[in-house]
């Protein structure tokens, strides 16, 4: 286990501002908006603040701001936020991120996660943290050949395990982080306490029986349709996708904030409302930075090859289970009565706000219903 800071060298940073500056922006349809792909002014507004305005070292130094490590599982490094709250070690919760995200997701959750007496909360609702990089996402290592959920849930057992001493242990997720953790509490039952998802993606057998669940498996089927093509890339021909992406900040840029933009909760809210500027380029960097685009899009084809989309015949989850509903324009909520053919569910919250990027987009709503569940597990 070795300390691990951010560190970007000046002439890495120079590069990429000279390559965000010279970047020849497309023909783009008039008044294209966001119906073609990424904004071509909103990017192009980005990019100038990327290059001239945006504050690089304070951005590396936000990434710093909680004690981080290296740890060799297996045959690869996984980096790891691990943060010692006012728990001391008696409640351990690995929360796990998804595409196209990163340990940074949860920076506004974390602190008051681990220490909630100061944010108003209760020394006894505190949790440690382990935040760990997906393998071939950020400041990971990167796999050989594309592995999916269930291989990582094997890497991640072993890492509270084995690494960080927690025997038994919580674990949360979102998108990816919610199939790792489903994954987890299948195959990893002993070591896993009980279970909070705010996403479902390891669906149970079986098809919907009631008009609830066909009305639900409609809607998912058009936001698929919708939402969903880079997905069918990413899945058959990430390799293609890579060789576009490589060595193009701008692009790998526009891939990621199209998906910020599409899945956010903006029923009430401007996109530049639900992240700030800084928040998406520190989220880009961390992919740029680390040339982690074509290994972090390797996730779907290892996904598939893992089959990590669906239980197993005659296999459910008996760890208990929350789950945190909110309105997530990629992945529309299952009802409860779907959700429990294959989830010991034992808790159920319906987040009023707060698309697909929950802890970031309303780390107040998250922090309290994890907070809530923490209680429930006494």
């Amino acid at each position: 286990m070795t300390p691990f800071k951010v560190a970007w060298s000046d002439a890495a940073l120079d590069r990429l501002r000279t390559q965000v500056r010279a970047y020849r922006f497309p023909p783009a349809p008039e008044k294209a908006g966001w119906r073609y792909g990424c904004d071509p002014t909103f990017l192009g507004s980005l990019c100038a603040y990327w290059a001239e305005g945006f504050d690089m070292r304070g951005a590396e130094a936000a990434l710093n701001r909680f004690p981080q490590v290296i740890c060799r599982v297996e045959d690869i490094d996984i980096h790891a936020v691990h943060v010692v709250g006012e728990a001391g070690g008696r409640r351990p919760l690995l929360l796990i991120h998804g595409w196209p995200g990163s340990v940074f997701e949860f920076w506004e959750a974390a602190e008051p996660l681990a220490f909630p007496s100061r944010f108003g909360g209760r020394p006894e609702d505190a949790f440690d943290l382990v935040i760990p990089s997906l393998p071939g996402f950020g400041f990971s290592g990167k796999p050989r050949t594309p592995i999916g959920a269930r291989t990582t849930a094997r890497l991640f057992d072993t890492l509270m395990r084995e690494r960080f001493g927690y025997l038994r242990y919580l674990a949360q997720g979102g998108d990816w982080g919610a199939a790792v953790t489903a994954w987890l509490a299948l195959e990893h039952a002993g070591s896993v306490q009980g279970i909070h998802l705010n996403s479902v993606l390891v669906m149970p057998p079986g098809e919907p029986h009631t008009p609830e669940e066909k009305a639900w498996r409609t809607v998912r089927a058009a936001a698929e349709e919708s939402l969903g093509g880079y997905q069918a890339l990413q899945r058959t021909r990430p390799h293609s996708l890579a060789y576009a992406m490589a060595d193009n900040p701008v692009a790998q840029a526009a891939w990621i904030v199209e998906r910020l933009h599409d899945w956010a909760d903006l029923r009430k809210r401007p996109f530049e409302a639900v992240f700030s500027r800084d928040q998406i380029l520190t989220e880009v960097m961390i992919y740029v930075t680390n040339d982690a685009f074509a290994t972090a899009s390797w996730f779907y084809a290892g996904a598939a090859a893992e089959g990590v989309n669906a239980m197993p015949q005659g296999q459910r989850v008996v760890i208990p289970t929350a789950v945190a509903a909110h309105p997530d324009p990629r992945a529309p909520f299952p009802p409860r009565s779907w959700v429990e053919r294959g989830y010991d569910v034992v808790r159920w919250s319906d987040l009023p706000r707060g698309g697909h990027f929950v802890a970031m987009e309303v780390p107040e709503l998250f922090v309290a219903d994890l907070r809530e569940w923490g209680r429930s597990l006494a």
